[in-house]
């Protein structure tokens, strides 16, 4: 497994040993090869560390990857169809620009899950509604953005309280397949304020910060860094390779997403090509690189293996 010292060193530039490099399954994919991906997994402790035989329950899931119905804290109807896969949100809670003037933010827990603040939005008000109000700029766009922030803000300072490591992770997917859903101006004027806000409330408590996002966000990943991201997880094929290098390279650490869409297709010397590629271009000696490969159950056992396989070659390129 990456080592946490690794981890710090490639993200300030100080020469790590090693890229750090991971690997993740959705339950799904644990629900469908069981005891065979047990067998990946155990020839590859370089990268999952060692499990005690047995330890594995491969069908319990938790939260929107239950397959059904069921509603979050803040009243989102989500909708599952596939045990093990995410769910989507089917039931917003504010269907009218009435509905925002009373809203009332859950219990505060301090936690911070994927799609905290963009997402949220649309989550509340459904993404087609959440559209039409950045495009039309009604008062109740600022307001309901300012009551998931302040929500998230309290959240914030119970986590900083708990929170032992050096870095902080945040999940929110700002993009599309091609593009964002908004302008870049719309997403600078609105959004970027409350990243600003959360993150250099981590900064002032001394933690790094490290975001994901699914999509397409290249235009938006400079002001992302202005922020305070010190670690963007951002999709190649979103983004395109050659853009986030472009972008990239030297300015933020990227924890670089592999090409999911293309694992559960090609053949495993691809596999080695692209990884081999991306160390190539994004990588240096002093760091600024981490590796994450998410596998689905779409990707054949051959390719996970081959995933692993390179991933242990290319961490120690340098």
């Amino acid at each position: 497994m990456a080592t946490a010292d690794d981890r710090i060193k490639a993200m300030e530039f100080d020469y790590p040993e090693h890229i750090p490099v991971s690997v993740n399954f959705l339950p799904a994919t644990w629900i469908k090869y069981r005891e065979s991906l047990d067998e990946v997994v155990e020839r590859h402790p370089i990268i999952f560390g060692t499990h005690p035989e047995g330890d594995r329950d491969y069908d319990t899931v938790g939260g929107t990857y239950v397959m059904g119905e069921h509603m979050d804290a803040w009243g989102c109807g989500w909708h599952n169809v596939a045990h093990g896969m995410e769910g989507i949100v089917k039931h917003h809670p504010v269907p009218t620009r009435e509905a925002i003037h009373t809203l009332q933010p859950p219990k505060v827990d301090g936690h911070l899950p994927h799609g905290f603040m963009f997402l949220r939005l649309t989550d509340l008000r459904g993404f087609e509604k959440m559209m039409i109000d950045f495009a039309e700029e009604p008062l109740e766009l600022q307001m309901m953005i300012d009551i998931v922030l302040e929500h998230n803000m309290k959240n914030l300072e119970i986590s900083l309280q708990n929170h032992s490591f050096q870095i902080i992770t945040f999940g929110d997917d700002l993009g599309m397949q091609t593009s964002l859903p908004i302008s870049p101006q719309k997403w600078r004027k609105y959004l970027k304020p409350c990243y600003a806000k959360i993150y250099g409330r981590c900064h002032q408590s001394g933690y790094s910060v490290y975001m994901h996002s699914d999509g397409h966000i290249t235009e938006i990943i400079p002001d992302l860094i202005e922020c305070g991201v010190n670690i963007i997880n951002p999709q190649i094929r979103a983004n395109g390779f050659e853009s986030l290098v472009e972008v990239c390279k030297g300015a933020v650490c990227v924890d670089l997403d592999l090409d999911r869409q293309m694992f559960p297709f090609c053949q495993p010397e691809d596999i080695d090509l692209h990884i081999g590629e991306v160390v190539r271009k994004l990588g240096s000696p002093e760091g600024g690189l981490w590796l994450k490969a998410e596998c689905g159950p779409d990707v054949p056992l051959q390719n996970i293996e081959a995933i692993c396989v390179a991933l242990e070659t290319y961490r120690s390129y340098f």
